[in-house]
């Protein structure tokens, strides 16, 4: 009887010595996601790390956050034992160089271009066609890559804004990239958001928290049930905190 009571003993404090708080997190600038506002990082996934972690009582701090363009996240978790990279599609390319906890929502990857040019898309393979600009690693450059479009076909950049002034000064004739980021980077850029048009859509996605491979299933599995217990737990008008958390930030645009 001692032996199990000690095996329960040890196993409980096992479980609990790996706080989420122990991993680094990598994100970019990926509104409503993830992003910044008066030196803040903010957004829906930040504020469901934050409380996720909380409900199963290994609290993150926003310290424990760093923020830089994308290529640069994604080479550092790809490589990096308990580092966490977020807002991530999570693609059939990718199943198999990350672990996963979420989904943290749903977003469509797009193709923009310019209104003057009156392009059309009506298949992804009508992309190899024209110019083209992505962001380095972004699932928008894995996606032109499933479409037919060869890597050295295609323009990069490292974050968003200057992949839409890459399209505004005809540098290429379309961009793919995920569609609200998108928008907010136009505005970002000082340009006119009446300008540009949505002319295809790529692939519909779910975006995750991906750990690097060699990170313990034991914080994936704490991650995602925190991620459980915050869609499951409703309030006295029927929406959970993950719905509270996603009206917050619907109308992050006007801000």
């Amino acid at each position: 009887m001692r032996t199990i009571v000690l095996f329960i003993v040890l196993m409980f404090c096992s479980a609990a010595s790996y706080a989420l708080s122990d991993l680094r997190y990598y994100t970019e600038e990926y509104p409503p996601y993830n992003f910044t506002s008066n030196g803040k990082i903010n957004g829906i996934a930040v504020d469901m790390l934050l409380q996720a972690s909380q409900l199963v009582e290994s609290e993150v701090d926003l310290k424990s956050i760093k923020l830089y363009p994308w290529p640069r996240d994604y080479r550092i978790v790809r490589s990096t034992p308990n580092t966490v990279l977020f807002s991530t599609a999570r693609i059939t390319h990718r199943e198999s160089l990350f672990k996963w906890a979420g989904p943290i929502g749903e977003t469509r990857i797009v193709v923009l271009a310019k209104k003057i040019n009156n392009i059309e898309i009506t298949q992804p393979s009508d992309i190899t066609n024209y110019s083209l600009g992505v962001v380095l690693d972004d699932i928008g450059e894995q996606l032109a890559m499933k479409a037919g479009v060869p890597l050295e076909r295609m323009d990069h950049a490292n974050t968003a804004v200057p992949l839409v002034k890459m399209l505004y000064y005809d540098r290429v004739q379309l961009i793919a990239y995920e569609e609200q980021v998108v928008l907010w980077s136009i505005e970002k850029a000082g340009l006119d958001i009446d300008e540009f048009e949505v002319v295809g859509v790529l692939e519909t996605v779910n975006l995750y928290y991906a750990f690097n491979l060699e990170t313990s299933d034991v914080y994936v599995e704490k991650m995602q049930r925190g991620i459980d217990l915050l869609k499951q737990n409703k309030d006295s008008n029927g929406k959970s905190a993950y719905d509270n958390i996603v009206d917050k930030y619907m109308n992050w645009r006007e801000d």
